[in-house]
């Protein structure tokens, strides 16, 4: 079977957005690869450490699943099993409403905070040595930028 040489599709030259796009998703998806070295060796992924954070931001009230899931930074479709996760790691207690038994509320346990204590020293260098390059100044004009974006302006 002879082998048939294809001359390249011609597209249109890369619009600066798309050039973006691409550098903000690699910053991201290498962000997010750290963040999993890191986290492993405590037993967390990127994802329960953002929800420890949640639960443990939220004091003593506590926080429903429903509010986690819209506070997390990568939405993941099953709260309740990311929460069973956390649950059966000893990290989280969930309690049902009296009145509303429908309604759940987790809370942070002791070792979850212990856990948390442990991470978060490690993520924040990581984000400190991603953006080591930028002064404060820069920062808060990438973060305005980013939010902007985010926002769809």
């Amino acid at each position: 079977m002879s082998h048939v040489r294809l001359q390249p599709v011609r597209f249109p030259p890369t619009r600066l957005e798309e050039k973006v796009t691409i550098a903000l998703a690699r910053i991201v998806l290498k962000s997010v690869h750290q963040a999993e070295q890191v986290l492993k060796p405590l037993g967390l992924t990127p994802t329960q450490f953002n929800a420890l954070r949640i639960i443990n931001g939220a004091g003593p009230d506590g926080v429903c699943g429903t509010e986690i899931g819209k506070r997390l930074i990568t939405p993941v479709p099953d709260v309740t099993r990311l929460l069973d996760r956390l649950e059966y790691g000893g990290l989280i207690v969930r309690e049902r409403d009296s009145v509303n038994r429908r309604f759940v509320t987790a809370h942070i346990t002791v070792e979850g905070q212990k856990r948390l204590s442990e991470a978060v020293p490690l993520v924040s260098e990581l984000h400190k040595g991603r953006f080591k390059g930028l002064n404060t100044s820069q920062l808060q004009t990438l973060l305005e930028l980013a939010e902007s974006v985010q926002d769809g302006n």
